[in-house]
């Protein structure tokens, strides 16, 4: 019989073709071909256990065959949720169950809308996108102001769609209802000439009106014409507010300086400084809302325009200025003018002036705007003075810079608060497409505001498959529509999918978990806490990668997931893993798998990366990630290895089943937990069997005596017991071996020699 110790020194010597041997194995390659085929198909624990092949290869896999009938226990470990400390699985002292339950995605799969991470995302492209706009703004207008002037003829800023759309936006002019000639025979027009095209449309858009109210007069009883409820009297008060409210393009036709034909006359500028100066803030005022820009103008604007005020009256009479005032202070956008003026003519120094009498709830806001302005009781200024001195000028636009986005603020506040409640209730994508509320949200933040989408496009977009290249959503070439789609989880039915993450729900708490052990495994309670604040961070970040590449540059979460897959980061390059990352899983040939180390295998496996650094989004209902798949299939091989070896020599099973479980033992009791690592301890260091019946305490001080539980993580040391446990178990099990064995084996270098190990045999059989 060849020794335990060359058995087990030329499996291990080259481990990777020892499985490979096993790999190849007619039995065992249709078992592993039938469980990758078709465990991809279970979308559910009863078809998992109802699938005796599927159910006894993992169950084998992770050593648990002796319990493959108890369907109802193990339905409770798969079952279990794993994030919660009081779990079944997590209850249960055998480490496998947890393991087992860590393999799959039966309980931790969870169908939403959207995850923390993607709704956090969305609220963040809201929030930004009006920051985005001020950027927009400028942009635009330096465009437009450094374009314009290189126009000769007024057809070309028609034919430029983008100073054309800046021309429209600027006078609120609607390109669907504005023609070409319109367009063209406005700037073209002169302001000052009645028989321009601009004044003559004008004209004649209320002249039409003002027949059709001639007509309904003419054809109307008296008594109807005097009845508010008459069909005649609300005609006339139609066309009154068509007059009243009538499309000013004077401003637009002032705005140009083209002739009738659209050229322009020898030196002219299509604009002057002052006409673009103009047009600029008539675009930045057209926005949404108030941006930064359009503050800054309104603050030009109101402190180049109070030193020309003399009396309280025009000063409250410009309603630009009131505005000014009312949001510097903070005020209701309801306070009445009246108010204002009786504010503004007060004495604060006065006990009986009217701030300082009023009962107003705003009393001490009027009492800072007397003392912000220097009127006079009458409402006018004394000799000399001006409204405002420098101080109190600033002091006012201060107010104003500081509180112009305040309303915008509580709205969108409000909205976000809206969107996440509303959100939590959404159960298909019908129904949030009908919200209002969370649509206006998401189209702003993508962008698509001012699109028109049909409810019917936006529906094609968000339930496009972005793994297929085909799909509607990549096929519309625009990236807004993509981003959307990324942002939820909807399936291509339209029901609520899995969230698109750079790992799976199940994978990111057994990487957190992971490093919490690695960590604290050896470490104080201090250690432990740090590191579970550490996966807390790992956890919140992960979900908001979008790509390899924020994984990489993020260097704290690269060592996070080595240290959790038992790799020192401080020995590894960034550049390496990104090498394993890039690499084929399914290539034999692949960076990733031929390295000698397993461990980086199943951290590229326990990410959704494609070789291109992009996330791609599992199969829907898919029970187990990459992961759990290759951590099942090899597990496989290794159990099947280490029984086919036992079949000839128990001893080598021990020595390969302690090898691979070294990395999990995390102290002497769970040794102690587990007879084949018990088993090796206690022919390793002599420990007699019989010690087995003493009190657990007294066995777990005893191995702590004869081993360090932390070299189990040392290769080297590690390699060196086994050794130690190889040559020992054939001496005690009468295996004899010759010295010229050990030798031609090549194992004389593991840690201990031929001649020592052939003394030990004489030793044993009393040959010295």
């Amino acid at each position: 019989m060849v020794s335990t110790f060359i058995d087990y020194n030329l499996i291990t010597r080259d481990m990777k073709l020892s499985l490979q041997r096993t790999s190849e194995q007619v039995l065992v390659k249709r078992e592993a071909d039938y469980y990758k085929a078709n465990i991809g198909n279970v979308t559910s624990v009863d078809a998992f256990m109802d699938d005796y092949r599927l159910f006894n290869y993992a169950m084998k896999a992770h050593g648990l065959e002796d319990m493959a009938y108890a369907k109802a226990f193990m339905r409770k470990v798969l079952e279990s949720d794993l994030s919660d400390e009081d779990s079944y699985a997590n209850m249960l002292t055998d480490e496998r169950y947890r393991k087992f339950a860590e393999a799959f995605s039966f309980s931790t799969s969870t169908s939403v809308v959207q995850s923390d991470a993607q709704e956090d995302a969305v609220i963040g492209l809201y929030s930004q996108s009006y920051v985005n706009q001020d950027a927009a703004v400028r942009s635009d207008s330096a465009y437009f102001n450094a374009a314009i002037d290189r126009v000769t003829n007024a057809d070309e800023i028609w034919q430029n769609d983008r100073l054309k759309n800046y021309v429209f936006q600027a006078f609120g002019l609607d390109s669907k209802y504005t023609s070409y000639e319109q367009f063209k025979g406005v700037i073209t027009s002169d302001v000052s000439d009645p028989a321009s095209f601009v004044n003559v449309q004008a004209a004649a858009y209320k002249q039409g009106f003002l027949d059709k109210i001639a007509n309904v007069q003419a054809t109307a009883t008296p008594e109807d014409l005097a009845n508010p409820s008459s069909a005649a009297y609300k005609l006339i008060v139609s066309y009154q507010s068509k007059i009243d409210n009538a499309p000013d393009y004077t401003p637009l036709a002032a705005a140009f300086n083209f002739q009738l034909d659209g050229t322009l006359a020898s030196g002219d500028l299509p604009m002057a400084d002052a006409q673009k100066a103009a047009t600029n803030e008539a675009y930045v005022f057209q926005q949404p809302r108030l941006s930064t820009s359009a503050a800054l103008l309104d603050k030009l604007y109101y402190e180049t325009t109070i030193d020309t005020i003399t009396t309280v009256d025009s000063l409250l009479s410009n309603r630009r200025m009131l505005n000014y005032i009312v949001v510097a202070y903070g005020l209701p956008s309801t306070t009445l003018i009246a108010t204002l003026n009786n504010v503004m003519t007060s004495d604060p120094d006065d006990p009986a002036s009217y701030v300082n009498t009023s009962t107003d709830k705003n009393k001490s806001i009027f009492q800072e705007i007397a003392r912000a302005y220097n009127f006079q009781s009458d409402g006018t200024l004394a000799s000399g003075d001006t409204p405002q001195t420098a101080t109190q000028m600033a002091a006012t636009s201060g107010g104003y810079i500081d509180r112009y986005n305040d309303s915008y603020e509580a709205a969108d506040t409000a909205l976000i608060s809206s969107y996440k409640t509303l959100m939590s209730l959404v159960v298909d994508v019908d129904d949030m497409l009908d919200d209002k509320k969370i649509m206006t949200l998401v189209l702003q933040a993508f962008g698509l505001e001012n699109e028109g989408d049909s409810i019917r496009k936006l529906k094609k977009v968000l339930t496009s498959d972005l793994n297929d290249p085909k799909s509607y959503a990549n096929s519309l070439k625009d990236s807004r529509y993509v981003e959307l789609a990324k942002a939820f989880n909807f399936n291509a039915d339209g029901t609520l999918g899995t969230p698109l993450m750079a790992q799976s729900e199940s994978d990111i708490l057994n990487t957190a978990s992971g490093y919490v052990v690695q960590k604290s495994r050896f470490g104080t309670e201090e250690d432990k806490t740090a590191a579970t604040a550490e996966s807390k961070y790992y956890s919140a970040e992960v979900g908001k990668l979008a790509s390899l590449d924020d994984l990489l540059d993020n260097r704290r979460l690269v060592d996070f997931i080595l240290v959790a897959a038992g790799i020192d980061p401080e020995e590894i390059e960034t550049d390496y893993v990104r090498q394993m990352f890039e690499s084929d899983l399914d290539d034999p040939d692949s960076f990733v798998n031929t390295e000698p180390d397993t461990r980086y295998r199943e951290l590229v496996a326990s990410f959704n990366f494609n070789v291109a650094g992009q996330i791609e989004k599992p199969t829907s209902g898919q029970i187990q990630s990459r992961r759990g798949l290759i951590d099942t299939m090899d597990l496989y091989l290794n159990q099947t290895l280490e029984e086919t070896e036992g079949e000839d020599n128990a001893g080598v099973r021990l020595a390969l089943y302690f090898q691979r479980m070294a990395s999990s033992v995390n102290n002497a009791y769970d040794l102690l937990a587990d007879s084949a690592l018990l088993q090796v301890i206690q022919t390793t260091f002599n420990i007699p069997s019989e010690m087995s019946s003493a009190d657990v305490d007294l066995q777990y001080d005893y191995i702590n005596r004869v081993l360090d539980v932390e070299d189990l993580h040392d290769p080297e040391a590690l390699n060196k017991l086994l050794v130690r446990f190889t040559a020992l178990y054939d001496i005690e099990n009468n295996i004899d071996v010759s010295a010229g064995e050990l030798i031609l084996s090549g194992s004389g270098g593991g840690g201990i020699s031929a001649d020592t190990l052939l003394s030990l045999s004489q030793l044993r059989s009393g040959g010295l």
